[in-house]
């Protein structure tokens, strides 16, 4: 393995392609685990929610996965109805900031997650493009925690923009932001 600048180990090679996330959901949510700190109980309540979103028309999923089989990181998305829980909750909050029809026409991005050993290599990035590249819809919507971060950083990168702040969901403890961007997305200036 050739070391990086400054004399790192290279990582090994992760290859992204499409998976089947409900074979492999207890992988995905020990990834989503590490990257966004859930506890026993919580990965068992998103177990059945994932099940659940796969079975909706158009869902998909992709994963980053090591040369040795190991997922690493994951995305999956769907095409958006205001039926979904995640629209009804949404809906208020875009409403008032004038940003409601975004629920129409759009792809959303229900989760993208990635191990922190692989975090900052552009795994993310290359998960999210892939997958709405594929996407029939025009634009695509996602939420994200309500803070400064690097998901929040990359997300603008890729042309997001923040629809309505400080949105909340039962039972999680931090605010949310819902953020939006035309497709494709915008690919990163080198």
């Amino acid at each position: 393995m050739a070391p990086l600048p400054g004399g790192e180990p290279r990582p090994p090679a992760v290859v992204i392609a499409p998976v089947d996330l409900a074979a492999r959901v207890d992988e995905a949510l020990a990834v989503q685990a590490l990257a966004f700190g859930l506890t026993d109980d919580e990965i068992e309540v998103r177990r059945h929610i994932v099940l659940r979103h796969l079975l909706n028309p158009g869902a998909r999923a992709l994963g980053a996965t090591t040369p040795d089989g190991r997922l690493v990181g994951f995305v999956y998305g769907m095409p958006n109805s205001r039926t979904h829980w995640w629209s009804t909750v949404v809906e208020p909050y875009l409403r008032r900031a004038g940003n409601d029809g975004w629920l129409d026409h759009s792809f959303v991005i229900t989760e993208l997650h990635v191990a922190p050993a692989h975090q900052g290599r552009g795994i993310g990035r290359e998960l999210i493009t892939t997958l709405t590249d594929a996407a029939q819809e025009p634009r695509s919507i996602l939420s994200a925690i309500d803070t400064e971060s690097p998901a929040r950083g990359l997300y603008r990168e890729l042309g997001y923009v923040d629809l309505a702040c400080q949105v909340h969901f039962p039972s999680a403890p931090r605010p949310y932001a819902v953020m939006g961007a035309p497709l494709p997305l915008r690919r990163h200036a080198r």
